[in-house]
């Protein structure tokens, strides 16, 4: 028999805790790999610590409410693997699977000056910043319907809540610690008003991008290029492969990965525009991790991370983006997908917009916003004269930082990556 430690696993740069909310295991209970065991709660986000073997709980080393800091052993599991010692040696901490993943809660919002309501229910640190930030009273929070574990109140129990206040008849309500009334409704995002017109809330996730984009407007000078780029290759290539890989690899070749591997491989020849920017001093970043804008079904934004993206081959490339686009709009990214990003891509032509003029993902200097593609008339020159034809044409926006990123630099890095695109092996095998 070995015995294995359960350790809080790292959750991102700036999250150094988490509270134990709740133990989905017991004493003596059977644990299966990968199964969780335990759900923390951080003021990001709220997890599940899943085992990365199988065997028995024998020890349970934090109650609930208790804190415990990234690193710490949180349970003993016995198990049969006499493996199992060494694994946890050298391997690094599992990441916890989300329940939910929200942006970054203003740091001037502190758990310890959110007081209990005096229902004695658990409240993670998550709900009570998100109580204290929206002006929920200890009796409003006391009163909201939770449908976690013993009655938790969970993140989208609260945000449900708020998109119905002052709706009454509609919102799901406590009588008392025992009753429920109501049963939990969808979000409603529309409140008629007393005129003619109509009040729509924003959701707690819009008014945090809302904020991100003003204070990425008042911090960095932004300046903007612009370049046309021939990608008739890359559409003729990618008309020609893209149906056996397809059946080779279970999954589609998109124009993005080929838009990323450009990026990351002028992000090399260009190390100035992997920075960022700390009061008067510039960070030269070490690695190149590629921000990738994703839409989600709600309107919001949220942009997961393909890290050392420069080492990927094109089918790498590929196999994370889809990745990371699918479980964004399924909502199973985990903490770490949307950390540490070092330069940015937005695909505004996915809705058809042939330019435009992206904000800036602070701390980093430079977004670069792809265009749709378009069949368009163009003057081919060859050794014969000059000709009409039809190409396939795009426009690259380049938005960068003029505090720290002069136009030669901003525009030398946007025209490098139309060199690379249009100079695309057709011959090219992935």
């Amino acid at each position: 028999m070995a015995r294995y430690e359960l350790k809080l696993p790292k959750m991102g740069e700036s999250v150094a805790e988490a509270t134990v909310t709740s133990w989905l295991k017991g004493i003596g209970d059977a644990i299966t790999m990968d199964e969780d065991v335990l759900e923390i709660a951080t003021d990001k986000v709220d997890s599940g610590v899943p085992s990365e073997v199988s065997g028995i709980l024998v020890e349970m080393c934090f109650e609930v409410d208790q804190v415990a800091q990234v690193g710490d052993t949180l349970a003993i599991i016995e198990t049969k693997d006499l493996n199992a010692t060494a694994k946890e040696s050298i391997s690094k901490p599992q990441e916890p699977t989300p329940q939910v993943v929200v942006p970054h809660i203003p740091s001037e919002v502190t758990v310890d000056s959110v007081k209990l309501p005096s229902d004695n229910r658990f409240y993670s640190p998550l709900v009570k910043n998100i109580a204290k930030t929206e002006g929920i009273s200890n009796d409003e929070l006391s009163r909201i319907a939770g449908t976690g574990k013993d009655g938790r109140v969970t993140k989208n129990d609260i945000i449900a809540y708020i998109a119905n206040r002052g709706q009454s008849p509609e919102i799901p309500l406590r009588q008392n610690s025992e009753e429920v009334v109501n049963e939990p409704v969808q979000p409603q995002s529309v409140n008629i008003s007393s005129g003619s017109d109509d009040i729509i809330e924003m959701s707690r996730m819009g008014k945090l991008v809302a904020k991100h984009m003003v204070d990425s407007l008042q911090t960095s000078a932004h300046v903007q290029s612009f370049v046309e780029v021939d990608v008739t290759k890359i559409w003729n290539w990618r008309t020609r492969i893209k149906e056996d890989y397809l059946k080779r690899e279970g999954e589609p070749l998109t124009f993005t990965p080929i838009f990323m591997e450009a990026v990351a491989q002028t992000l090399r020849n260009f190390p100035m525009m992997n920075i960022s920017v700390q009061g008067d001093q510039i960070i030269l970043k070490k690695h190149i991790n590629l921000g990738m804008a994703t839409a989600l079904g709600d309107g919001n934004l949220i942009v997961p991370v393909i890290k050392d993206a420069d080492q990927l081959n094109l089918r790498g490339l590929s196999k994370r983006v889809n990745d990371l686009a699918n479980r964004a709009r399924n909502n199973k990214l985990k903490p770490d997908d949307i950390q540490d990003g070092t330069y940015t891509v937005t695909n505004v032509g996915t809705f058809g917009s042939i330019m435009g003029t992206p904000i800036i993902n602070q701390p980093q200097v430079g977004i670069l916003a792809l265009g749709a593609i378009r069949k368009v008339p163009a003057v081919i020159e060859t050794s014969e004269g000059d000709f009409i034809g039809i190409r396939h044409k795009m426009f690259l926006s380049h938005s960068y930082d003029h505090r720290v990123v002069n136009g030669s630099l901003g525009g030398q890095f946007v025209q490098a990556v139309k060199m690379y695109l249009e100079a695309w092996d057709e011959n090219r095998t992935v």
